[in-house]
C-alpha cells in the first residue's frame, strides 16, 4: 500500500469518528476513537509512541507521536477551533527531525474535520540510523 493510499484510509477513519462524536471533545477522546477506528480498518496503530529525533546523525531527543500508523505515517491530532500555520510548521519539523516522509495534521475541533497532508522526500547522502528500526517501545 502506498503512503497516499494509507493516508486516505486514515482520513476516512477521521471523518467517521467525527460523524459519530461531533465537535467539542478533548483531543485525547478523538485520539482514542481514531486509534480504534483505524485498528478496526486493519491498520497497525500505536498511540503516544516515542520516535527518536536526530541532529547531524546523533539522537537529540524523543518526539511523542499522537498516532504512529503502520510504522511510517505520523498523525498529529488537534481539537482546536482552527488550525494555525504553527501547527503545520510543528508537523513539518517533526517530519524533518525524525526523517519520516509522510505526516497528517487532523483537527477535530470544528464543525468539520480539517486535514493537512505533509510529505517529505528524504534522500540521505550518507548512512544515517533508520528511525523506523530505532523506535522506542512505548512506556
Amino acid at each position: 500500500m502506498t503512503d497516499n493510499e494509507l493516508t486516505q484510509i486514515i482520513i476516512n477513519c477521521a471523518y467517521k469518528v467525527h460523524r459519530t462524536l461531533g465537535a467539542g471533545f478533548l483531543e485525547k477522546v478523538y485520539e482514542n476513537a481514531h486509534r480504534i477506528k483505524m485498528t478496526k480498518a486493519g491498520l497497525k496503530v500505536q498511540q503516544q509512541h516515542p520516535i527518536k529525533v536526530f541532529f547531524e546523525g546523533e539522537i537529540v531527543g524523543d518526539y511523542i507521536v499522537d498516532l504512529w500508523v503502520e510504522e511510517r505515517i505520523i498523525v498529529e491530532l488537534k481539537a482546536v477551533q482552527s488550525l494555525t500555520k504553527e501547527h503545520e510548521i510543528q508537523l513539518v519539523n517533526y517530519l524533518t527531525a525524525t526523517k519520516v516522509d509522510t505526516g497528517l495534521l487532523i483537527n477535530f475541533g470544528a464543525s468539520a474535520v480539517k486535514v493537512r497532508r505533509k510529505f517529505r522526500d528524504y534522500k540521505p547522502n550518507h548512512n544515517p540510523v533508520n528511525p523506523v528500526k530505532n523506535l522506542v517501545n512505548p512506556v
